[in-house]
């Protein structure tokens, strides 16, 4: 099995596994289908904090695609795979951008400000979850 986990978290921060399918897309991101847990009526599940809504998408764009993120990334790369992930990087961020409002937004267990961020959105068949990774931002842990 393997596991990947967030290169600027140290590792803390366990982000997938190969439990669930995965494919590469464009050599810039894992997309990762996943399930979604119906919690029963009733529950008490607390989570934290609840910002409003007109306030968390206007940070969250800036915070999803933050350039400290990418150049931090970036930093931790070899030097020949640089130049691919920035133009990869950017192209794949007009995608995400152009479809904002379809993407739900994760952080790792840890919740580090500075570590990945995964997008979740949904199949064309509007049912079936998967989530969005930065390739690159991604370590695989062997278990």
């Amino acid at each position: 099995m393997l596991l990947y986990t967030d290169i600027l978290s140290d590792g803390k921060d366990e982000m997938c596994s190969d439990a669930f399918p995965i494919k590469l897309v464009d050599d810039i991101v894992y997309e990762v289908d996943c399930q979604m847990i119906t919690v029963k009526a009733g529950a008490d599940i607390d989570i934290g904090a609840n910002p409003s809504a007109e306030e968390t998408e206007e940070a969250l764009e800036d915070e999803i695609l933050p350039h400290g993120y990418m150049k931090a990334l970036k930093e931790k790369l070899p030097e020949e795979r640089r130049e691919a992930f920035e133009k990869g990087a950017q192209a794949y961020a007009k995608k995400i951008v152009a479809n904002f409002k379809d993407y739900e937004f994760y952080t790792g267990e840890n919740m580090d400000a500075e570590g990945m961020v995964a997008l979740l959105n949904y199949r064309e068949d509007g049912v079936t979850p998967y989530f969005t990774f930065w390739k690159d931002g991604l370590k695989e842990v062997k278990l």
